[in-house]
């Protein structure tokens, strides 16, 4: 598995993530929704440069033009609920993208131990087109892991790239040999470890209650 981190090269990306961080700033729902967004703006953006591209004629009221275009069909699948924010930066710039839903939770068995259950699944066919898996966290990779495995009950993709905007050097290391061996992971950050929960540190909490919430567990 190929692993490219946007934070190797300093950027306007630096900003963002810092601004998810902050305990002074993640408290505004609604610019911890949009600094997300952005981010998955500026990570379809770099994945758009390893699409196939072919020449086409674009006719303009002066004269005809000669553009490449970008031929993927693409498929942007999303964990809920955490991931929304990310989904929406991706079909922001992939806007004749498909789109995929997979919900993944996790069920304690006590206040440390927990299993991830899929629960449910929308999705289009994936046979021969590029599945983008978004997860704003990847804390162990066990949902990540499973959410492909469920998404593979509609076919069987291209190309595969799993997106995140911090991912810890646990689950990198964890997908690295559980997932195929031409998937790329794309993160802005990757932070070194996770704590007895499962949570990724430094990281910046629970992505989801900081963008939609507090829930309530059952």
């Amino acid at each position: 598995m190929k692993v490219i981190n946007l934070s190797e090269q300093n950027s306007i990306l630096n900003r963002f993530v810092a601004e998810l961080r902050d305990v002074n700033i993640q408290g505004d729902r609604m610019r911890f929704k949009r600094n997300i967004e952005r981010i998955g703006e500026i990570l379809a953006y770099e994945i758009s440069k390893t699409f196939e591209y072919k020449a086409t004629e674009v006719q303009t009221p002066m004269a005809l033009s000669i553009d490449m275009l970008d031929q993927n069909q693409v498929v942007v699948a999303t964990i809920l609920r955490a991931g929304l924010p990310l989904h929406q930066g991706f079909v922001n710039y992939f806007d004749r993208a498909e789109n995929c839903f997979v919900s993944a939770y996790r069920r304690y068995k006590d206040r440390l131990n927990f299993e991830v259950m899929i629960e449910y699944l929308s999705s289009p066919s994936i046979d021969g087109k590029t599945l983008i898996i978004v997860d704003p966290m990847l804390a162990t990779g066990s949902s990540m892991e499973l959410a492909y495995k469920a998404i593979l009950t509609k076919g069987t993709p291209k190309e595969l790239h799993i997106v995140s905007v911090i991912s810890s050097q646990p689950a990198i290391e964890y997908l690295s040999n559980v997932m195929p061996g031409g998937c790329t992971l794309w993160t802005a950050v990757n932070d070194p470890e996770i704590d007895s929960h499962s949570y990724i540190i430094p990281g910046l909490g629970d992505a989801g209650d900081l963008a939609f919430g507090t829930k309530l567990d059952d």
